[in-house]
């Protein structure tokens, strides 16, 4: 299927469809729950463009990635967050692998599973990544296996991480997150104006303090009447696993992550409280974020926390993403995919 301009794979079965731009990223920009008609991704104003077609006014000195950002599920490769320039390669916002086209061949095609292999090469760094996305008969969750290999001769620094949006019909005020008992952070840096939360804090989940000092709940999202804007890091998690219930209309979305790699869940929350450029006081979404380091590449590998691979070697990994019905608390995510309540 080509969609304004791009090169996208459609996997799809009785549960799910799932819409793989192949050109850009390889972005997961639909997932739909098809029993209930449900899109859980976010879309951006800017949307999806036709490159060939669009030229940016300026250069951004972050990168290209917001002049591209269609929301929906972005992959962060080699570095997440703003610039970084480290091992003398400089990287824009949230990586090189979102805005490259990835080469994709369909490697199973039968009545009980379905499968892509995706593969790039990074420019700026001497990555491959190869990942392998499927769907099996009768079963709301898309099976992701990652494997990423250092094609240098030397020991490469890298961070990673992967950015679902989730937004409206989906996201409203009724929802709830469930996730394992982590630690609350927030950082003075990554505060914005329109924050709900005081900086520089540390709590337990699922409770934070407010910028006047009350107490704020922040695993129920609130409506988009708050006019607020927060970035929240969490770690401590000891489970890779998050769950995401509107309980008004009783579905849900899911995550199954290697939390041994993906050590910070980044949680970002505008709830149409991000003033002027790039969100314009109209957006609503939230995105949960498994990352393997706190933001950027070259901070992280000046505190010791960067991942790194010596010259041939590669790390692989496994994610799950679920769709699932209930309004029930969510106590758990198995390796499998089941919803534990």
């Amino acid at each position: 299927m080509i969609l304004k301009g791009h090169r996208c794979v459609v996997l799809e079965n009785e549960k799910l469809r799932v819409t793989i731009i192949g050109d850009k990223g390889a972005d997961i920009y639909e997932f739909l729950y098809k029993p209930r008609d449900i899109d859980f991704m976010w879309r951006t104003w800017v949307g999806l463009r036709d490159r060939s077609h669009f030229e940016p006014s300026s250069p951004r000195a972050s990168g290209a990635h917001m002049d591209y950002y269609e929301g929906g599920w972005q992959e962060l490769f080699p570095n997440c967050g703003s610039l970084s320039l480290h091992q003398g390669a400089e990287v824009g916002q949230h990586g090189e692998v979102l805005l490259l086209p990835w080469n994709y061949i369909i490697t199973k095609d039968e009545p009980e599973e379905i499968e892509v292999r995706f593969e790039v090469r990074t420019v700026r760094t001497p990555f491959h990544l190869v990942k392998i996305v499927g769907l099996r008969r009768g079963e709301a969750i898309l099976r992701i296996n990652e494997r990423v290999i250092n094609e240098s001769g030397q020991d490469v620094n890298f961070t990673w991480g992967h950015h679902p949006a989730l937004g409206w019909p989906f996201i409203d005020e009724s929802c709830r997150i469930d996730l394992p008992a982590c630690r609350i952070r927030t950082l003075g840096d990554f505060t914005p104006s329109t924050s709900r939360l005081k900086p520089d804090q540390v709590s337990n989940w699922p409770m934070a303090s407010g910028v006047d000092g009350a107490q704020i709940d922040i695993s129920s999202i609130p409506g988009p009447d708050v006019s607020a804007s927060d970035m929240v890091f969490l770690d401590g998690i000891p489970d890779g696993w998050f769950a995401v219930t509107n309980r008004k209309i009783g579905i849900g979305f899911a995550m199954r992550y290697p939390a041994d790699v993906f050590k910070q869940l980044w949680y970002w929350q505008v709830y149409r409280g991000g003033s002027d450029y790039p969100w314009w006081s109209a957006t609503y979404t939230v995105a949960l974020e498994p990352c393997a380091t706190l933001p950027v590449l070259s901070h992280a590998a000046a505190r010791g926390e960067a991942l790194k691979l010596g010259a041939g070697e590669s790390i692989e990994i496994d994610l799950l993403a679920i769709a699932y019905e209930g309004a029930e608390r969510v106590i758990g995510v198995t390796n499998e995919g089941v919803i534990q309540r």
